[in-house]
């Protein structure tokens, strides 16, 4: 007699990933605010939006984390990339000047693993805590014989708030505009397909590979989480008068900020700030060229700010009082010839 077959037994266990959630919804809730309505299973998360703004505008952005996750997996560490996903999708937002309210994340893997997978939820509700954005809702899809053991792949989606005519979009710069760099917590979470192939391949270094240089071992330095900038970000849109932000993620400085940058004008950039060295260890093992470093990695900018220059002393005093890290790292001038469609130049590329 043929054994009867169950979902269980062809690889998906609902029951372990119904014990997953409810062992994370004490984590879950933490992210919560008076806004959320109803509770945590639902087939759709609910959000209210209240009547704090005159004429609202939604503003949604979605990513993932990239090959960043295969760091995970070498290391078995699945915290941190929870906070990349939350960071990509929120830091994005805020570019645009909206304020994070609500975060959904979608969650594939062949086999489950408790484990794992509370790990990585974990990392998100930290994320949104530290966004202040709720955790409203998610997906765990058990995917066998479609991932590698071990594997699995991460998506966020985040939904924030502006009014109309406080949106960032960058229509407001002009020639003589100061632009205002943020320091990276590292390689946040691009160009690691080009930092594997070195390190790992090229390198043959492992994980436990300790560099004086960083101060920490490879693999550490690659798994720090993405740094969210919402709360400061916040801060310096209510106080001053921001006209552009440029998230800078895959493309770098040469591709991210000119996708803010009327026509017409041109950033000029020195590259006067700190660059972490990881960068230059990468540069330096891969025998990588100054541009393609630039419109790979971040280079130890993770957001730049567009201001007058009147603005530019008081903007970064109150970065400092923050505790973070700014960099004047060029302004905005007329278009030279030749540079109206790239509409960047850094000095010595």
């Amino acid at each position: 007699m043929k054994h009867k077959l169950t979902y269980k037994s062809s690889g998906v266990d609902i029951s372990g990933a119904n014990k997953l959630i409810d062992k994370a919804k004490p984590l879950i809730k933490k992210t919560f605010d008076k806004n959320v309505l109803g509770g945590i299973g639902g087939f759709a998360g609910a959000y209210k939006l209240g009547n704090r703004y005159s004429d609202p505008v939604l503003v949604s952005c979605t990513d993932g984390v990239g090959t960043k996750l295969k760091l995970a997996f070498m290391m078995n560490r699945h915290h941190t990339v929870g906070i990349d996903l939350v960071a990509m999708c929120v830091n994005d937002l805020i570019s645009q000047g909206a304020r994070p309210l609500f975060f959904l994340d979608y969650l594939a893997i062949g086999k489950l693993s408790s484990r794992v997978l509370f790990e990585v939820i974990r990392g998100i509700a930290d994320g949104c805590r530290e966004s202040k954005c709720a955790l409203i809702g998610g997906e765990t899809a058990e995917l066998p014989g479609f991932y590698q053991k071990g594997e699995y792949d991460l998506a966020g989606f985040t939904v924030g708030v502006v009014e109309r005519k406080k949106i960032i979009d960058g229509r407001r710069i002009k020639a003589g505009d100061q632009i205002i760099g943020l320091s990276s917590s590292g390689l946040h979470s691009n160009g690691y397909s080009l930092a594997r192939k070195v390190l790992f391949e090229r390198c043959r270094f492992k994980t436990t590979k300790h560099i004086k240089a960083l101060g920490t071992t490879v693999g550490k330095e690659l798994l720090k989480p993405t740094k969210i900038y919402t709360r400061l970000i916040m801060r310096l849109i209510a106080k001053y008068d921001i006209k552009g932000i440029a998230h800078i993620t895959g493309g770098g400085l040469i591709e991210n900020i000119p996708r803010i940058i009327p026509k017409g004008l041109q950033a000029t950039i020195k590259r006067e700030w700190d660059i972490p060295p990881i960068f230059s260890l990468i540069q330096e093992k891969g025998t990588i060229d100054d541009k393609e470093m630039l419109r790979t990695f971040n280079m130890g900018i993770g957001m730049t700010l567009i201001v007058t220059q009147e603005h530019v002393e008081k903007v970064r005093k109150s970065i400092a009082r923050s505790g973070e890290k700014s960099f004047l790292i060029g302004e905005i001038v007329k278009a030279e010839r030749g540079y109206a469609t790239a509409k960047i130049k850094i000095e010595g590329v």
